[in-house]
């Protein structure tokens, strides 16, 4: 959903016209979730607007991509469809069938490193991240060429009638679109980032990323994330901004920030890859031990973590954030699910589908390869014995209760001390609720279902 960087752009400009298409495919439609249709269609429009002003336009059609692609190349004597490759199982199996029968040419741009490129030197995949982000660096040519939008193209002589885009309001928190998303890339490789106690420092948000990253209080995160999955950014040119970020840094603290926020992007290629290599990770375990963990799954506990209301501020926070915005700090993910998962005992594809279901920028494999994670049960997974103590990450991470306060308004004007585990200090909120669930309790009672199918 961009004209900059975009490969399979570049690789169709080789021929005399090129026709833009969306394919509206119900399977896909069926998946997106009331959250992030909006998103979408807005980022259409936004594209078509693009195209517009260089003499081109946008076809949209619905239904099954293989039959809408022939038909569209029969009726007006099109040769050749590029796409850009997709790499979850669903899409895998639909460029497949639709090369079958059409002159498809799928085209490397979602990632900067194709899946089948970055293999150990016995020819297996990687399951581990540090020697796999060595590897992926080590493909990276020292000059990448960022292919910049086109000025014109030629598409009007085919007169091809196309469905009209729904009109949406916008998602205020997150503007849909490509101008949008290098405005935000802009702002986090060169503007002034905001210290906690609203001061400015002279550094750009990427050479103070490494720490404000994770504080949930701060606006310390390229919020880019929605940006990059659904391509109205390119992953290539943003990895391009990250190398430059590191090589022009004035002190090592700078230099190591900016190394935290490539290693970020480079955990998001890394899951990629892992369920291009390992589709049954988007139902199984990875640690294939760990399916014969006896959950609880208790619908009330579910409920609770959901609508923000486990009498943990740090977790309700995170969640009332979610429900609120459909997006959620980083900081706050790892304690939310953590808690859904090693104090509620709660199976992780429970706490996957919600966040699929209410997430902006929900990934199919970032999604999946965080909750396997958090859960210890993935490929480069925390240990089963790592349980996020959410008062302790409260304190150390919002250490002012300023994240807690902005989505926990109950609680705002509790002191710093008492904001983090009100009832420990035998502090009374109206309308908020008493833990559901004794954390050192829970950690012992995940600690022994683990290892009873460890032994």
């Amino acid at each position: 959903m961009r004209l900059r960087d975009n490969a399979t752009l570049q690789a169709a400009l080789q021929h005399e016209r090129v026709i833009p298409v969306f394919v509206r495919d119900p399977n896909l439609l069926t998946a997106l979730s009331a959250r992030r249709q909006p998103f979408l269609w807005n980022g259409l429009r936004a594209l078509e607007s693009s195209l517009r002003r260089i003499g081109s336009y946008l076809i949209v059609r619905t239904g099954q991509p293989k039959a809408v692609l022939a038909q569209l190349l029969h009726e007006y004597g099109l040769k050749v469809i590029y796409a850009e490759e997709d790499y979850t199982p669903y899409a895998r199996h639909r460029d497949t069938e639709i090369a079958k029968e059409l002159p498809l040419n799928l085209v490397l741009g979602q990632l900067v490193n194709h899946p089948m490129a970055t293999l150990k030197a016995n020819g297996k995949p990687y399951s581990v991240f540090t020697p796999f982000s060595k590897n992926w660096r080590a493909l990276i040519p020292s000059e990448q060429i960022i292919h910049p939008a086109p000025n014109q193209m030629t598409t009007e002589p085919y007169n091809i009638p196309s469905e009209k885009i729904p009109i949406i309001p916008e998602e205020k928190l997150f503007p849909a679109g490509e101008i949008e998303a290098h405005r935000r890339l802009n702002h986090f490789i060169s503007e002034p980032s905001h210290l906690s106690n609203g001061n400015m420092q002279n550094k750009a948000k990427v050479y103070t990323y490494a720490n404000d990253r994770n504080h949930p209080g701060m606006d310390g995160t390229s919020s880019l994330s929605p940006y990059l999955h659904f391509g109205m950014l390119s992953l290539r040119e943003t990895v391009h901004h990250a190398r430059q970020a590191i090589s022009i840094a004035d002190d090592e603290d700078s230099r190591l920030s900016a190394e935290t926020w490539l290693n970020e992007l480079i955990w998001r290629e890394f899951y990629i890859h892992v369920l291009y290599h390992f589709p049954h990770l988007r139902v199984h375990s990875f640690r294939s031990q760990y399916e014969k963990i006896n959950w609880i799954n208790n619908p009330s506990d579910f409920d609770a973590w959901k609508l923000g209301k486990t009498g943990y501020p740090i977790v309700d926070a995170g969640m009332r954030q979610l429900q609120e915005t459909g997006w959620m700090h980083n900081r706050a993910r790892m304690i939310v699910a953590s808690f859904l998962v090693k104090d509620l005992l709660i199976d992780w594809r429970w706490g996957e589908a919600w966040f699929m279901e209410n997430l902006l920028d929900a990934d199919l494999a970032s999604n999946n390869g965080g909750w396997q994670w958090s859960a210890g049960v993935g490929t480069d997974a925390a240990p089963y014995f790592r349980i996020f103590n959410p008062i302790l990450q409260s304190k150390k991470f919002d250490p002012h209760g300023n994240y807690i306060r902005r989505w926990v308004p109950e609680l705002a004007d509790l002191s710093d001390q008492d904001i983090h585990a009100p009832w420990e200090r035998k502090v009374s909120v109206k309308d908020y609720p008493l833990p559901i669930i004794d954390h050192k309790f829970a950690r012992e009672r995940t600690l022994e279902a683990y290892q009873k199918v460890r032994n």
